[in-house]
């Protein structure tokens, strides 16, 4: 529905200025509404927030508050504001609507829909035709499900879907019927168990959805463990809980085990005999609950307990089987104190490791590899993975330690990678490095050679956020165009010159870093201006980051860089680069599409300009991996034309190769 905010907040603006300085958030609104009138959104949404703060209960500040966030494309927050102005004035159709609108914008159906329902009963026109938008996709998805049940009972496809749009719908009971009929055909998927606690609580069924999430906590994957645990109660389950989960999931080892090691601990040694009796039969591998269950029976003169305790001595574990032999009253192994052998790294905790690793849980993975090396401190394969895992964490300083490690595996694979990895880390968190890099190009647009390089020396600074570095750059073209008549449409492109400077950066976070540098430019392949000096003070934010295939494979990648730089030499302008990538990669080949846009502060139409167009980028063989050759077809558009000599658009074909190196 069209949004006459602007209008709406201005007319608000004219009547409470009628309302004089005795409102508590009279200074606030004032601000607000002046910046509105000059459209500076960003100052009116502060003093909008700051008169919320003041004035929490008033609907109308809300209202204004959200109508601005939209003005700026903040729709997530403007349909909270207009959601807690509806709970403030619950006969407003008008909030209720749009925060209904918004709700189905931003992926909240379930509450549009019923919001739109309350309102079509009515007799609303706007709220009846919004809900049917909603609701009628929905029924019909449920009719068709259905008809696919009726010929198929055990497609379990068809239950998870008319489920899941049977809780869109509201149809809450038949939902949970059919999450778990699925749930009972395919228990691997355990997701299944999150939605059966999420719909068993909306029917207000406390005990089953507990149980639900109990079991869904308890299990062999991280994520679904973790989901599950931020909806479970802060207090520990209690035991009938426990039952309550293992009728629902009786299959869970972990959950059995740790019931029966609750009982244990709650001096209930009948039950809990009952339950590690089950989980032997479960995981018969568990030595530790074979040699519980073991210990238990012994206790009360069971002569089948032996040959469980027997079972438990042809495992590895030493303190395990010193235990057993103890309760049988066997002989302790003698062993020399320094031949103890080591524990084997736990298939386990290995296994939650590459689980939590893959799924991207990284403190996980971290805390799990940890474990395993401890289980086993010469396994090379863990220290490679936790090298890998620092570095994802960005604790550099860590990896390049565990990948120092892992360079010593007999695994030849193992030991190569650990050394790659070893000597690209090792270079950047030394106390000092040297860092040299290069792109030279060609442009078809200029009809010329193009090209940068930068050496630059870095200085750690030990746990310091920053480091201090001293750089030598070099500007320069073929032709020499920055030095020809009309020069100053080129000047980004070209100084033809030699820029010595000192700076300071920081670390590197989730792919951002600032930076400032102040030198000295010197003209050196100019020929009237040759030696000339000037200052230089440039500084700024870069940003980088990668998704799918964008270090190499095969499959789909994209890539995105931005920078933003004040250059004082051009009249103190900040200039702003944003470049975005995306295609194929075809391990060694990669081609994709270009997204580019160049526009500055002070609007000059030669930092003005978008480009788009196709991309090939490739790596040779026997060549250094760091050396990079591209080949771009670009059509792009001036943004600002005032002042312009050169047409509008243009066309570019552009070739070079980048490489670099640290030392």
């Amino acid at each position: 529905m069209a949004r006459y905010c602007l209008a709406l907040v201005l007319f608000a603006a004219a009547a409470f200025a009628q309302s004089g300085a005795s409102d508590p958030a009279y200074n606030a609104l004032d601000r607000a509404y002046t910046a509105l009138r000059t459209s500076d959104y960003d100052s009116a949404i502060a003093a909008f927030r700051e008169a919320v703060a003041t004035a929490p209960q008033r609907a109308a500040i809300r209202k204004d508050y959200a109508y601005a966030l939209l003005r700026v494309g903040e729709s997530e927050e403007a349909r909270d504001q207009f959601g807690v102005a509806m709970r403030l004035q619950p006969a407003d159709e008008h909030v209720a609507l749009e925060y209904a609108f918004l709700c189905n914008e931003t992926h909240k159906q379930v509450e549009a829909r019923r919001i739109f329902d309350r309102i079509r009963r009515n007799g609303n026109a706007t709220a009846e035709q919004a809900f049917q938008n909603i609701d009628r996709p929905l029924a019909e998805g449920i009719a068709r499900w259905k008809a696919a049940l009726e010929s198929s009972p055990d497609n379990f496809s068809a239950h998870r879907e008319l489920a899941r749009l049977a809780e869109q719908r509201d149809e809450i009971p038949l939902a949970a019927e059919h999450y778990e009929k699925a749930w009972r055909i395919k228990p691997a998927e355990r997701e299944l168990l999150l939605d059966l606690g999420r719909v068993w609580q909306a029917q207000g069924l406390a005990e089953k959805s507990m149980a639900a999430l109990l079991a869904a906590s308890r299990g062999a994957q991280p994520r679904i463990c973790e989901k599950a645990r931020e909806l479970l109660p802060e207090r520990y389950p209690y035991v009938y809980e426990f039952r309550l989960a293992l009728d629902l999931d009786a299959n869970n080892v972990e959950l059995r085990r740790e019931l029966a090691f609750l009982l244990l601990e709650m001096k209930e040694k009948a039950a809990a005999e009952i339950e590690f009796a089950k989980l032997h039969q479960l995981a018969p591998g568990d030595r530790l609950a074979t040699a519980q269950l073991g210990f238990l029976m012994l206790a009360r003169n069971d002569p089948n307990a032996p040959a469980l305790l027997e079972e438990v001595l042809k495992g590895g574990d030493d303190e395990l089987s010193d235990r057993v032999r103890s309760a049988l009253k066997m002989p302790e192994t003698l062993r020399r104190r320094g031949d103890t052998p080591r524990r084997q790294v736990t298939e386990k905790a290995r296994a939650m490791a590459e689980k939590s690793f893959n799924a991207g849980y990284l403190k996980d993975a971290l805390k799990y590899y940890s474990v395993a090396h401890e289980s086993d401190p010469v396994d090379f394969g863990v220290m490679l993975k936790l090298g890998w895992t620092y570095n994802m964490l960005h604790d550099d300083r860590s990896a390049v330690e565990w990948f120092r490690l892992a360079r010593q595996s007999s695994d030849a694979q193992q030991a190569r990678e650990a050394e790659a990895a070893y000597k690209n880390l090792e270079a950047t968190t030394s106390p000092f490095h040297v860092t040299t890099w290069m792109y030279p190009f060609y442009s078809s647009r200029w009809r010329d050679v193009f090209g940068y390089a930068q050496t630059r020396a870095d200085l750690n600074l030990g746990s310091l956020p920053f480091h201090i570095y001293a750089s030598a750059r070099i500007v320069g073209d073929g032709r020499q165009t920055a030095d020809s008549p009309g020069s100053m449409q080129v000047q980004y492109l070209s100084d033809d010159a030699v820029i010595a400077g000192f700076g300071i950066a920081s670390r590197s976070w989730h792919g951002a870093t600032m930076w400032a540098e102040a030198g000295e430019s010197m003209k050196v392949l100019t020929s009237h201006e040759f030696g000339k000096m000037s200052p230089d003070y440039r500084g700024g934010v870069s940003y980088a980051h990668g998704y799918g295939h964008a270090a190499g494979g095969h499959g789909f990648f994209a890539e995105n860089n931005a920078d933003a730089v004040f250059i004082s030499r051009y009249g103190d302008d900040l200039l702003f680069y944003p470049q975005a990538r995306t295609g194929y990669s075809f391990g060694q080949v990669q081609a994709y599409w270009n997204y580019n846009l160049t526009f500055d502060t002070i609007r000059q139409y030669w930092a003005n300009f978008g480009e788009t167009g196709p991309g090939v980028r490739f790596h040779l063989p026997n060549t250094p991996k760091s050396l990079l050759f591209s080949v771009n077809g670009l059509r792009g558009a001036y943004l600002i034309n005032e002042g312009n000599p050169r047409r509008p658009n243009f066309n570019d074909f552009r070739a070079g190769f980048w490489y670099a190196f640290t030392r």
